[in-house]
């Protein structure tokens, strides 16, 4: 009689090669659970986030009346504040897009592991992509909040 994948635990594989038919586990509830529970709980965030943070909505556009400082939607704050530094900052936007198209192809690991997350065979593409995704959002954070009159960074709270 064989043995379900969560009956006991399995000893711990030397080679971390491909998995056998028999060693796998099935995705459904192993996969699904753990990506349905984070999907809760980033929507929990942003409902939670939406009801604390007002949306910037004003009156109708008036050129004669124009508001200090003009802020692009809270997803381009970051690109604007990217390139409030200096206009030649478009191009390293440019390139940190192509980086994350390209990032699929850059994996140099010999295999993949199975179902493990961060992985030292795939680290250095973790940290290109944890470090991007951390300027874009202190880029936004200080668009967002530590913007003034005429740019000015100022205090925000």
């Amino acid at each position: 009689m064989a043995s379900s994948p969560t009956s006991e635990p399995r000893p711990a594989r030397p080679d971390r090669g491909p998995r056998s038919r028999d060693e796998r586990v099935p995705a459904s509830p192993h996969l699904y659970r753990p990506v349905l529970a984070a999907f809760l709980v980033a929507t929990a965030a942003l409902l939670i986030a939406a009801a604390f943070v007002p949306a910037p909505l004003t009156a109708r556009a008036d050129l004669g009346d124009v508001p200090n400082p003009v802020k692009a939607a809270w997803f381009l704050v970051w690109i604007q504040e990217v390139v409030s530094y200096a206009v030649e900052a478009i191009y390293l936007v440019g390139f940190a897009a192509l980086a994350v198209l390209l990032l699929p192809y850059l994996d140099r690991a010999p295999h993949a592991p199975a179902a493990r997350w961060f992985s030292p065979e795939r680290r250095p593409l973790h940290v290109i992509g944890l470090t991007l995704v951390l300027a874009v959002l202190a880029w936004t954070v200080i668009g967002l909040f530590f913007r003034g009159p005429d740019w000015q960074l100022v205090p925000s709270f």
